[in-house]
């Protein structure tokens, strides 16, 4: 603790992860163990494929080689710390620690929303407009594309760590979650949030409700050109093109709702926890499955890279 002007400052918090059920703790962790690793060599496998494969060098790839960046930063952010809370009574974390946690989960996890938005206007652009395509999604707009989401997510998530380390935390510091989090981090604050609670709900508002809309108004044009197609063969390989994409854009919207788009006055720490276990470990980790089971030219990249796939 760190005396100031009179008033005990907080200079560490506690994580209090699933302590409160010791019985299923080595259960848990490994649980958490298998699934950091098949993320993160997942995610990595991903990376390595379409690094190293010129044939992959498309929009479509370019985005999911993003994606893939951002799921290894969201779970190595927060996995580590967790896994050791689930072998140790006590998992403290420092207040600098905290809000660099803080700082690089909210990143990834926001670039990742707003990735899945651009991939879906990618979808629809092929779809679509398959004859403009190359016009439309070329090399350098792509590259701005990205460049965009990583930059605005960074300086929208500097401005909530900004706003979160002006907040005074006078004690207790038990943070109910396994990594630090904005909502029970606000709770614990001994200082006025109303400024972090109004950046919350624009947050969510444009993350969790104007991108969904983006992304339903594309694949509404996506459905709807697939269903003017007269051959069921054009149908079935314009619907393949997207399937991936729209089961992970459920999954990790489903998380999202679930965990957010409520106010800070109605956390409820175990509901909170589930839902970081959806986005942070499994969506992650069911990302690699979805893109490689279901793509061909993925699993031939592989294949080339690692010639021991091939049987």
């Amino acid at each position: 603790m760190l005396v100031r002007l009179n008033q005990t400052l907080v200079t560490e918090f506690i994580l209090q992860g699933f302590s409160e059920h010791p019985q299923y703790q080595l259960l848990l962790f490994i649980c958490f163990l298998s699934l950091y690793c098949v993320a993160l060599s997942g995610n990595v496998l991903i990376i390595l494929a379409i690094t190293c494969n010129p044939g992959l060098h498309t929009p479509m790839y370019f985005f999911l080689f993003n994606l893939a960046t951002m799921d290894v930063i969201c779970t190595s952010s927060i996995m580590p710390k967790a896994l050791k809370g689930l072998v140790s009574k006590r998992n403290p974390i420092s207040y600098g620690g905290c809000m660099t946690q803080l700082y690089f989960l909210t990143w990834s996890a926001s670039s990742e929303l707003l990735l899945l938005t651009v991939m879906a206007y990618d979808r629809y652009a092929a779809i679509c407009h398959p004859l403009h395509y190359s016009t439309m999604m070329s090399k350098a707009f792509c590259g701005v594309l990205a460049a965009g989401v990583w930059a605005l997510c960074a300086f929208n998530t500097a401005i909530h760590t900004g706003l979160m380390t002006r907040l005074n935390f006078c004690g207790p510091n038990v943070i109910t979650h396994f990594f630090c989090e904005v909502p029970p981090m606000l709770l614990l604050s001994c200082s006025s949030t109303y400024v972090n609670s109004v950046m919350i709900v624009l947050a969510d508002v444009f993350y969790g409700i104007l991108n969904f809309l983006m992304t339903i108004v594309s694949y509404g044009f996506i459905i709807s050109s697939i269903l003017k197609m007269r051959t069921s063969e054009g149908r079935q390989k314009a619907f393949s093109t997207c399937s991936s994409h729209l089961i992970v854009v459920c999954m990790y919207y489903t998380a999202v709702f679930y965990a957010y788009i409520s106010p800070v006055s109605s956390y409820n720490a175990e509901k909170s926890k589930l839902a970081g276990v959806l986005y942070t470990m499994l969506s992650p980790t069911l990302n690699p499955l979805i893109y490689t089971l279901r793509n061909k030219e993925v699993k031939a990249a592989l294949r080339k890279i690692f010639p021991f796939l091939r049987n």
